[in-house]
């Protein structure tokens, strides 16, 4: 028995993983928010470490000096700058992707997102390969109109 072929509609296809990558980058807001309350617990503990001493006056060896948690607190603010902004991003390509515009700056976010090993890895890799389809182009400037070169 010969059944037909079935017919496969890359506009619906793209359509499709262009909603799923949306949601995803959604998804990766919030991964960049338990990151940032994730800091904040280690802040938390660290600091409740340093301060209180008599937390640990069962050790041999002694405490640290305070200029090294000075240096934890930089790098705690650098870190939660930097989820706090990838979060922002993730939130704005979101939107933009669910609503076909600025498809450069998903693009730009994509990349960003490949230095979240691993999971943004494979969101910005996945996000790459879908922008770059000439289908999906062709999505987005219908959606704004011809390019005038």
């Amino acid at each position: 028995m010969n059944l037909p072929p079935i017919t496969r509609d890359q506009r619906k296809i793209d359509a499709d993983h262009l909603n799923l990558l949306s949601i995803f980058h959604f998804v990766g807001a919030g991964f960049a928010l338990l990151g940032i309350l994730g800091l904040l617990g280690h802040y938390t503990l660290l600091h409740a470490v340093f301060s209180l001493p008599h937390v640990v006056t069962n050790q041999k060896q002694p405490l640290p000096p305070a200029e090294f948690f000075a240096v934890f607190k930089w790098l705690y603010l650098v870190l939660a700058a930097w989820f706090l902004a990838s979060g922002l991003l993730n939130v704005i390509s979101g939107v933009c992707l669910r609503a076909r515009k600025h498809r450069t700056f998903s693009l730009v976010v994509a990349g960003i997102n490949c230095l979240h090993l691993p999971l943004g890895t494979v969101l910005g890799v996945f996000t790459i390969v879908v922008l770059l389809r000439d289908s999906v182009r062709e999505l987005y400037v219908a959606q704004v109109g011809p390019v005038i070169r």
